[in-house]
């Protein structure tokens, strides 16, 4: 499969997926915020999925869409809220809303660092935004040696506009972490992790106005296309990255820090 028949382009089932309730087990609920979790099939008992599906949802009442939309496009803010990025930039523009890019991420304590190549695409209507990526190879970026390269099925944002100063934000995960994880660690992610996400991208939009004002704040490229400064790349240089092409990486025996040191 080329990369321009690939899931990011054009996707009506991530938003699909996005607004789906069936067969996704709740595993969070608080403060008008929720997490889930796919639910995994009957006879999965000893181990975790490889493929992780992970969604969140959280009215904001203080945010407008589009600011939103800003913050999750906006790559030299995210370095300000973003917990637990690494190392993120964009490699190239494919097209007017396309991108190639790089992230890597910190992962809990013991557990090796991810990172993924993605290929972006974004959307937007008169009252919904879409922001979405999956997994590309690009010649320039192989896997590093110190960071496991992880594989995003499909993964990204619907936001909903619902009033001049509120909004429905929606963050979807299809990813394989290419490793066998302990389950702690995949427990903790929806359970602790995803809640500390969204109350940090949440804060991010609150403060992204004021912030914007001092740092470029002409400058929307997702949004005015002849702004960017980004080399053009055909999309036929790239290629779908498929999970089975990757190293898995056996975790799943590492002890949770915590556990460990209360047992100490």
């Amino acid at each position: 499969m080329s990369v321009g028949e690939g899931p990011g382009f054009e996707s009506p089932d991530f938003r699909k997926q996005c607004l789906a309730t069936e067969n996704w087990l709740n595993k969070y609920d608080e403060n008008g915020m929720q997490v889930w979790v796919e639910v995994a099939p009957a006879n999965h008992k000893s181990h975790v999925p490889k493929v992780h599906k992970i969604k969140c949802k959280m009215t904001i009442k203080d945010v407008s869409a589009a600011t939103m939309y800003d913050v999750i496009h906006d790559g030299q803010y995210r370095k300000k809220w973003d917990p637990v990025m690494y190392e993120g930039f964009d490699i190239a523009r494919l097209s007017n809303n396309a991108d190639v890019g790089y992230y890597s991420w910190v992962c809990p304590k013991l557990i090796k660092k991810r990172d993924v190549v993605t290929l972006r695409s974004w959307q937007k209507t008169d009252d919904e935004y879409i922001i979405m990526n999956f997994s590309v190879k690009h010649p320039e970026y192989p896997p590093k040696k110190d960071i496991v390269r992880a594989v995003s099925m499909l993964t990204g944002y619907f936001i909903k506009h619902t009033g001049a100063n509120s909004c429905t934000f929606i963050y979807l995960s299809q990813a394989d972490p290419k490793g066998s994880l302990p389950k702690w660690v995949v427990n903790r992610a929806s359970t602790r992790l995803a809640p500390r996400a969204m109350r940090c991208v949440h804060k991010a939009g609150r403060d992204y106005p004021e912030w914007k004002k001092q740092n470029s704040p002409n400058q929307k490229p997702w949004l005015y296309p002849e702004q960017s400064d980004l080399p053009m790349m055909d999309p036929a240089e790239l290629s779908i990255q498929r999970a089975d092409e990757l190293e898995n990486v056996d975790e799943s025996f590492k002890v949770d820090a915590e556990d460990s040191e209360d047992s100490s």
